[in-house]
């Protein structure tokens, strides 16, 4: 029997050409894995997720409040969001996603993680641009913002994501955060200048790295995240 591969949904995005693809590993038979590529570049898989689900553990390890509120920006495969949805202390987690067909995946059951996405009352799906978003003034404030949409501060998908990462930006997104609040952002690479930006808004900052082998392309890799916490309530 030949492996499977089948295109599930590909269609043009203001940010390019989108496929939604699953498929069988032909180094590893039996293993089917759910994969994004943008303009037929890879994006993201369902197959290594280490680090997607660390965005949110390295956020919650900061946060040690409860009924925490969490925002989330990008959608994508949905592990972020679950792995925020694993924590009892989360009392509600929003998740803010650009692209009508990714929402339409979701819909669709077609996204491995759509089960406990569509099924948990604490979890609410939105369609907007979490860039915008945050670089408006807030409506309401969060205790947890994880944002994982660029590649990195340095390789975005959009430069009108460019603002954000500016210091100016940084301060317009830390009023979003309740006293407290964390902010974490995903990276595909190290950034000394996210870094030093995050350093001159925030009251705490830390880099957490993930190194793994990516067994598929027998490579090392290490995903980045930036964490800015703001100043606690006196």
């Amino acid at each position: 029997m030949s492996p499977l591969f089948e295109v599930l949904d590909m269609c043009e995005t203001p940010l390019g050409q989108l496929c939604l693809r699953r498929r069988e590993l032909l180094s590893r038979p039996g293993v089917v894995v759910t994969e994004v590529t943008l303009n037929h570049v890879f994006l993201m898989s369902s197959y290594h997720t280490e680090s997607e689900r660390l965005l949110a553990r390295a956020a919650m390890d900061l946060s040690p409040g409860e009924d925490l509120s969490v925002l989330v920006g990008g959608l994508g495969l949905g592990f972020t969001t679950a792995e925020a949805l694993g924590f009892d202390r989360v009392a509600q987690v929003e998740t803010v996603e650009l692209l009508e067909p990714v929402l339409a995946w979701l819909d669709r059951g077609w996204l491995p993680t759509g089960q406990v996405l569509g099924t948990d009352p604490r979890s609410k799906v939105t369609r907007g641009d979490i860039y915008a978003r945050l670089l408006a003034p807030p409506e309401r404030s969060w205790d947890v913002i994880l944002v994982d949409v660029d590649h990195a501060p340095e390789q975005q998908l959009d430069t009108n994501h460019r603002e954000f990462y500016t210091e100016s930006g940084m301060r317009s997104v830390a009023e979003h955060l309740h006293p407290g609040g964390v902010l974490a952002i995903w990276s595909t690479e190290s950034s000394p200048e996210a870094e030093a930006v995050m350093d001159r808004v925030f009251s705490d900052t830390k880099v957490e790295q993930l190194t793994w082998w990516n067994d598929l392309v027998d490579e090392e890799k290490t995903d980045t995240i930036l964490l800015g916490r703001t100043a606690a309530a006196s």
